[in-house]
């Protein structure tokens, strides 16, 4: 008698076709709502974290049409911004005059603050691996996006700084020619 009862609970019963209907239209509302909002979360965290810029590779001699940069990524420079092309560099290509002048001082302000030096590979000449330098500058991204105008603030300071440097750069420069000069005159005097 006892093994009888035990057979009827472990043995499944034939479920009636409401209990059927039900599940089923549980389950079709589950993958409704999945796709609606699920998808559409999973959507915007993907545009919120997906890559604004490319950053590539190139030779000295191509042509870029989009607004760009160029970023050192050798030597305890790496991650230097740079106007110009040179050996070592990759280029970072943007959608827009006004994406560009973000991301060269968000990468300025990476390389300044010594935030690439962590990433450094090699033994010889340290390099920076390039989806190192893409990751670092997409986080940094998504935090001066948050907080756009303290960043503009910083940008603007760092730009000043930029201008007092380069005038002190030339009034140094003079400097050295007139000290050149003055021994010049010096030693090459007649008489």
């Amino acid at each position: 008698m006892v093994s009888n009862n035990i057979a009827k609970t472990l043995l499944p019963r034939n479920n009636p076709p409401e209990k059927l209907l039900s599940f089923l239209f549980f389950f079709c509302f589950f993958l409704w709502f999945f796709w609606k909002y699920i998808s559409e979360a999973s959507i915007i965290l993907i545009a919120r974290t997906m890559q604004t810029f490319i950053a590539k590779f190139v030779k000295p001699s191509g042509k870029i049409e989009k607004p760009h940069f160029f970023v050192l990524c050798k030597g305890m420079n790496s991650g230097k911004p740079l106007n110009v092309c040179c050996p070592n560099s990759f280029c970072v290509i943007c959608s827009s005059e006004e994406e560009k002048e973000k991301l060269y001082w968000v990468t300025f302000a990476l390389w300044r603050s010594k935030a690439f030096h962590p990433y450094l590979s090699g033994s010889v000449i340290p390099f920076i691996h390039i989806n190192d330098f893409k990751q670092l500058v997409q986080i940094k991204l998504d935090m001066v996006n948050n907080d756009n105008g303290a960043f503009m603030e910083v940008v603007k300071n760092l730009k000043l700084i930029e201008q007092s440097e380069k005038h002190f750069q030339e009034n140094l420069k003079l400097m050295q020619e007139l000290k050149q000069a003055y021994v010049y005159k010096y030693f090459n005097k007649t008489g």
